[in-house]
């Protein structure tokens, strides 16, 4: 009984030592080859990437893959581990598809309904069309569809393994639908990452879809072995503002490259919480000037050791904002000796610790 997991990649990397793992490069056709594996041979929607990311590649896989009994796919920076921690292995996921349907990520709980959560990024309308499409087409799973999109949970990132037939099922459910509704959704002043609107409502139908067939699902640990090429640009270009203590540029930079990428803060993307870091040195250093006509930068303008700086501040602020609501009631408490020498050495501002407690929780 055979098996392939795809990997699902638009960019370069170097897949794991494992011929398990099979390197597909994603909207193919509308770029330069990368050697891999390509979702434009055959039956493909290669062309509809934008709109549907690594779903050109699982269309590709349910049209194309003739010889796989099971079949999964994961991504070029993202895999499932073992209950160690460890890149799945073939035996993992045969031990696991003995006793399950699927194995797929842990379902995420967000803070409120995944609908509301959608229109933070999207056009939560898109979801009520959706819904429209499903109720027409597959009226059996409306109800859980309108359950489900008000509740909080949800999988994400439409990595799965499974038997092919069943791999197939999901398809023939999934793509009709998602066809369907792009034929009604206007995505007229959609930038880049909201046209990737049906890549996004296939995380959440897989949850709907494995609800209403009663599957048994095997939830696993996702690994995230580097950085999105997104996250080091726009760390790299951050990084010269601050060499050049152009603390305005770096601020409208950050913004703009938000409007377009809102996922760059997602835990998923920033896996250091470096740009979380850098978005606060920038307003703390904004705020240094205009109350004092100076910042940190007179001290550094080293990207990671202004990142560090803030990293370890945040952790004191987590320790003691509660009982120290300023930077000098900070000095007066009970420190450890480190902590003392950082306070000492590093002389943090008002602003920074006011800064870092509202980012903390501690302050209006």
């Amino acid at each position: 009984m055979s098996m392939t997991i795809y990997i699902m990649t638009h960019k370069p990397f170097t897949p794991p030592p494992d011929e398990l793992y099979q390197p597909l490069q994603v909207g193919s056709v509308l770029h330069e080859p990368l050697g891999y594996l390509s979702d434009a041979q055959g039956e493909h929607i290669s062309e509809q990437n934008p709109y549907y990311s690594e779903l050109t590649g699982h269309y590709w896989v349910w049209k194309n893959d003739r010889h796989s009994d099971y079949v999964g796919c994961v991504h070029y920076r993202r895999y499932l581990l073992n209950e160690q921690g460890e890149l799945c292995r073939e035996e993992d996921f045969r031990k696991w598809l003995a006793d399950y349907d699927l194995v797929t990520t842990k379902l995420l709980t967000l803070e409120s309904s995944y609908y509301d959560a959608f229109d933070d990024r999207h056009n939560a309308k898109d979801l009520d069309v959706l819904g429209e499409v499903i109720k027409e087409m597959q009226p059996c799973y409306y109800d859980a569809y309108w359950r489900l999109v008000h509740g909080n949970r949800t999988y994400f990132g439409n990595m799965f393994v499974m038997k092919k037939e069943l791999y197939d099922r999901y398809m023939e459910f999934l793509f009709p639908v998602l066809f369907a509704a792009q034929r009604r959704i206007d995505m007229a002043g959609y930038d880049g990452y909201q046209k990737r609107l049906f890549g996004f409502f296939s995380e959440f139908l897989l949850y709907v879809w494995t609800t209403v067939n009663g599957l048994r699902v095997k939830e696993t640990m996702v690994g995230i072995i580097s950085e999105k090429a997104e996250t080091r640009e726009l760390k790299e270009k951050i990084a010269e503002f601050f060499q050049n203590k152009n603390v305005m540029g770096a601020k409208e930079y950050f913004w703009q490259f938000y409007q377009k990428r809102p996922d760059i803060l997602m835990e998923v993307s920033d896996i250091n919480r470096e740009c979380r870091l850098a978005m606060q040195a920038i307003s703390s250093l904004e705020w240094e000037e205009k109350r004092y006509g100076r910042s940190r930068l007179e001290k550094t303008t080293d990207f990671y050791e202004l990142i560090e700086y803030y990293r370890r501040l945040n952790a004191l602020v987590r320790r003691y904002g509660a009982q120290a609501a300023s930077a000098e009631e900070l000095r007066r408490a009970e420190l450890s000796a480190e902590e003392r020498a950082f306070l000492d050495a590093e002389e943090v501002s008002e602003v920074e610790y006011e800064i870092a407690r509202r980012i903390n929780g501690f302050a209006q």
